[in-house]
């Protein structure tokens, strides 16, 4: 599949205020420890941690292993959480911070072999048949040519379809910083995406809605 030929990113469906509502109230209840509530809140926030660390590392073989670290992170820190700020907001939060140490653990490793060799290697051991790999495979490789502040940002609002706001607070930055770099990575996207169409079709981006994330047509 070429990149001209990823297919359109949407938000899910379920998240709502007031599912967002409902997970947090999971976090404070789970603050006792009990191990019930705990794997409630889990079950509740792992798919979104899990897309969140794959997009922003931009590498799908960590994914699980920094999915583990943020939960790890999160549980023990979670009796100070008070519920002033969403809990998929908090956890997102602990998910950047962990994917930024996991950056700069690697950047102080000596090289060992050179990465399309390993890349390579990892990549025969996936299983290609399941539904999604290679939309997976192109939407990351795709997100990965954008800067890491501009993936972000475009990760947060258009794929997990958090508010300018929540997505601020998250990232620790004013909303119109948040929305600068969701339209110029809008536009970063739509350049990759022309220059790989062999029709060499313009694509304009759509108007954005104020007040609520736009939704992505051009992937």
């Amino acid at each position: 599949m070429t990149r001209a030929q990823t297919p359109a990113v949407g938000t899910s469906a379920r998240r709502s205020p007031a599912s967002d509502a409902a997970v947090t109230q999971l976090a404070l209840a789970a603050r006792d420890g009990d191990p019930a509530r705990v794997d409630r809140l889990v079950r509740a926030l792992h798919h979104d941690v899990r897309r969140y660390v794959t997009y922003l590392s931009a590498d799908p073989q960590l994914a699980d292993d920094l999915t583990q670290e943020v939960f790890l992170r999160a549980l023990g820190a979670l009796h100070r959480f008070a519920g002033r700020a969403s809990a998929r907001t908090w956890i997102l939060s602990i998910a950047r911070r962990t994917v930024v140490d996991s950056h700069r653990r690697a950047a102080a490793r000596p090289r060992i072999a050179d990465r399309q060799d390993w890349q390579r290697a990892a990549e025969q051991t996936q299983r290609h048949d399941l539904p999604g790999f290679d939309e997976g495979i192109a939407l990351t490789e795709l997100l990965s040519a954008l800067s890491v502040e501009r993936r972000e940002a475009f990760v947060l609002t258009q794929i997990m379809g958090l508010p300018y706001a929540e997505a601020a607070a998250t990232v620790g930055c004013p909303v119109g910083t948040v929305r600068s770099r969701v339209a110029r990575a809008r536009i970063d996207l739509i350049g990759i995406l022309s220059a790989d169409d062999p029709r060499g079709t313009d694509r304009a981006a759509p108007p954005s809605r104020a007040g609520a994330p736009e939704r992505v047509s051009v992937l």
